[in-house]
């Protein structure tokens, strides 16, 4: 589940649409993956681009900031970058907020929620 709202609070168009799909992977020596994506099999007329991201690398983690060195990514502007991530716990789900970005011309703060498999 993906969610997103724009400064005053109001809710936008959710993050990767309304079938999101993806997986995040934490290893015990400290890295991670993380791979996003639009999971509809077919855009409605009008959609831009199916949304898609993937990205990896080295991870800290404080209780409340998960940081990535990213080394590989979909996106070759990351690469070497640290992503930031608030990090809260909702029930049984990991909730990552990455900082606000612009999109289609407002801000947007995106949560991107993550259920344990296995």
């Amino acid at each position: 589940m993906t969610r997103a709202r724009n400064d005053a609070g109001e809710p936008m168009h959710p993050p990767y649409g309304p079938q999101p799909m993806g997986v995040v992977v934490f290893s015990a020596d400290r890295r991670m993956v993380a791979v996003l994506c639009d999971a509809r099999a077919v855009l409605p007329d009008g959609e831009p681009e199916r949304e898609y991201s993937s990205y990896c690398g080295a991870y800290t983690f404080d209780g409340t900031t998960l940081v990535t060195r990213v080394d590989a990514s979909s996106d070759p502007d990351r690469i070497g970058t640290d992503q930031l991530r608030r990090v809260r716990f909702d029930a049984d789900r990991l909730v990552l907020m990455p900082p606000p970005r612009p999109w289609r011309g407002v801000t947007q703060h995106r949560e991107l929620f993550w259920e344990r498999n296995g």
